[in-house]
């Protein structure tokens, strides 16, 4: 594993259900091995392919409910009637490790993160169009038609919380929107607070 000096960034990654951030995400982690994905804890049951610890910790609701209470999530929320959270611990601890760390959150967790963390990236991720992202909701096979249903009127919703990110990314073309996403990254890591290490060192050999 990589290992860098530098304190990591946060960069949340948000998006309506069926945009292609998941498979985004995947594609940025597989190419850099300085950028970790957040596990995220969940009540839901696992998915076809979907492993303990790698997609997600599966727990039982009582077992979550107990994290909450210990105060362990940065973010938690309940949607569709699983609830989703994402430990404080592990993402300060591959920080400081000097990785950049992506949390694949819903609206709600990008809120309750922005807030708890307002030096955090926040990057939304939009369908090309309403109609697209039905098609990839579909084509998924996956959920059942009435959660799509309600998948796709909450979309309009979701995305209207897009104007309160600070990047947008369109995943027209994946190719596109994953480079988007590395540029977003890359540069975070230029920023002023991440050089001062190296502006000291430069002075001090002046």
């Amino acid at each position: 594993m990589m290992r860098t000096t530098r304190q990591g960034n946060i960069f949340i990654i948000s998006a309506a259900s069926g945009t292609g951030k998941t498979t985004l995400v995947s594609r940025l982690v597989d190419k850099n091995q300085d950028i970790r994905v957040s596990v995220s804890h969940t009540t839901r049951a696992p998915r076809a392919g979907e492993e303990h610890g790698k997609h997600y910790y599966f727990v039982d609701e009582a077992a979550f409910l107990d994290l909450v209470g210990q105060g362990a999530f940065l973010e938690h929320a309940e949607v569709f009637g699983h609830f989703y959270g994402t430990s404080m611990a592990k993402v300060t601890e591959l920080c400081q490790q000097g990785f950049d760390v992506i949390l694949e959150i819903d609206i709600q967790g990008a809120t309750q993160v922005r807030q708890a963390l307002p030096s955090a990236k926040s990057i939304f991720i939009l369908p090309p169009s309403l109609e697209v992202l039905a098609q990839r909701l579909n084509n998924r096979q996956t959920d059942s038609e009435d959660v799509i249903a309600r998948r796709l009127a909450l979309a309009t919703e979701e995305i209207s919380h897009a104007l309160s990110f600070d990047y947008v990314v369109v995943n027209d073309d994946l190719d596109e929107a994953e480079a988007a996403l590395t540029h977003i990254i890359h540069a975070a890591r230029y920023e002023q607070i991440h050089q001062s290490q190296m502006i000291e060192k430069v002075l001090q050999n002046q």
